[in-house]
């Protein structure tokens, strides 16, 4: 059944507009106020609003612009009077499906929401397949042929037929979020949104506010109202990267979230919001051993720990080793727009011999930093050693290995964050200005580091 939201001052024409809409099966929200109307919006997901163009205290493409920033998809057919289709034919400009002009028939009210309802449904179905072309691209990235990552595909498969919660364990670098992705697109919902966020990459004091979205006034900044990541991620899955560095107040929250499928928004005026949202975890760390220790709550971890899976790191799947390195070398040449076509088979050895303690992330980075200082179409031994930071033959003086390990370090950190220097800086345990003087020591810009 699709939700309708219908918006008049008029009181007579809300009433005979939700008897006519109900009769033909749909389900209607009403309200007499702009504000009214934009609060039940947030509370409640809507296929389609009929808006009237002339309200009281808040004019119709006001108001449209209002609902777009609660659900930017929202279809919405403008009511106009006679002689103001100059201000329809504007909110058609700004976003608006269609327009009906006072008075009208019903059967051509129930046309124009067909019609619209039905442009609604192809642009989602559009942008569902080229999500899904690009998520199943993703899946395809996932390569290995080694036993334990076929386990994991075949874990993948199955966890993806149920709408369980599941709990991704593994070192950094071993492509959690990767995994993550492939869960939602082989699932039911992968249709709907995916959202991924750093549970250790927000500030404790914003993490309450980025989850569940904050109404305007809530507190002071607060300028417009923001729908969060629980409800950015409804009807689809939401991956919480790093949960062991949740605080405990946090944890809370989210397991009355799990448990009750509902959650407060900041500023709400204690209404819930309800949501249908698979949850995802991953951690680098061992929760079992973090509740122990009592960082994590016993409760929330037989909440999320309902399907395990874990990645194994890359030393304990060596026969993947030079598969990755040549999908590497393949990405790192097409972006450089270099001809390198092979890494000679001494450098494969020493790959597959070497521990990578920094995971995939680590041999990606190697392979890329070998392929920016290739000055002949073969990875050779020289390239591979220069970029992991020590000489084949014999150990570099400690100041030279510090400066080198201190550069990678940054060059991670800084990427991991995407060139948030204030992000960096806390997780390195820094001031902010003593990571803007090391950064100025290296040559390494922010900015350079930023998703385009």
């Amino acid at each position: 059944m699709n939700n309708i939201l219908v918006v008049d001052d008029d009181q007579n024409i809300l009433k005979v507009i939700k008897m006519r809409l109900e009769a033909e099966g749909y389900g209607v929200g009403t309200a007499l106020q702009g504000e009214k109307a934009v609060t039940i919006a947030r509370d409640k997901v809507f296929d389609l609003a009929i808006v009237d163009l002339k309200l009281a205290g808040k004019d119709g493409i006001e108001l449209m612009e209002d609902l777009h920033q609660v659900n930017p998809e929202l279809p919405i057919i403008i009511l106009t009077a006679y002689g103001t289709i100059n201000n329809a034919v504007k909110a058609m400009k700004k976003g608006a499906c269609s327009y009906l002009t006072k008075p009208f028939e019903y059967h051509e009210l129930l046309l124009h929401i067909e019609n619209c309802l039905e442009k609604s449904r192809l642009s989602k179905e559009v942008k569902r397949l080229r999500n899904l072309l690009e998520k199943k691209y993703d899946f395809a990235k996932i390569i290995g042929k080694s036993d334990k990552m076929r386990r994991v595909l075949e874990q993948v498969t199955l966890a993806g037929e149920t709408d369980y919660s599941v709990h991704i364990e593994g070192e950094s670098g071993t492509g959690k979020e990767l995994i993550a992705k492939a869960l939602h697109v082989v699932s039911a919902r992968e249709g709907g949104p995916f959202v991924a966020i750093n549970c250790a990459a927000i500030p404790e004091t914003l993490l309450e506010s980025e989850l569940f979205g904050y109404a305007k006034g809530a507190f002071t900044g607060a300028a417009h109202s923001k729908i969060g990541f629980f409800s950015q991620a409804h009807k689809g899955t939401l991956f919480l990267d790093e949960i062991s560095e949740m605080p405990l107040s946090m944890q809370a929250k989210l397991l009355r979230v799990l448990e009750e499928r509902e959650f407060y928004r900041l500023g709400g005026g204690g209404k819930t919001v309800k949501v249908d949202v698979r949850i995802i975890v991953a951690s680098n760390k061992n929760l079992e051993e973090e509740m122990q220790k009592g960082n994590f709550r016993e409760d929330l971890f037989y909440r999320i720990h309902v399907i395990p899976i874990q990645l194994p790191p890359l030393r304990e799947r060596k026969e993947d080793i030079p598969l990755l390195a040549k999908h590497f070398l393949k990405q790192s040449a097409e972006k450089t727009k270099k001809e390198i076509i092979e890494i000679s088979p001494s450098v494969l050895q020493d790959l597959v011999l070497y521990p990578w303690p920094g995971n995939i992330r680590e041999l990606a980075n190697t392979i890329e930093c070998a392929v920016a200082m290739a000055t002949q179409n073969v990875i050779t031994e020289d390239l591979i050693f220069h970029a992991r930071g020590f000489e084949k033959d014999g150990l570099k003086p400690l100041r030279d290995a510090k400066e080198e390990f201190e550069k990678n370090y940054l060059i991670q950190l800084i990427g991991l964050t995407q060139g948030n220097v204030s992000q960096a800086a806390k997780l390195a345990g820094k001031y902010r200005a003593d990571l803007y003087e090391l950064l100025k020591k290296y040559r390494l810009k922010p900015a350079d580091f930023r998703e385009t």
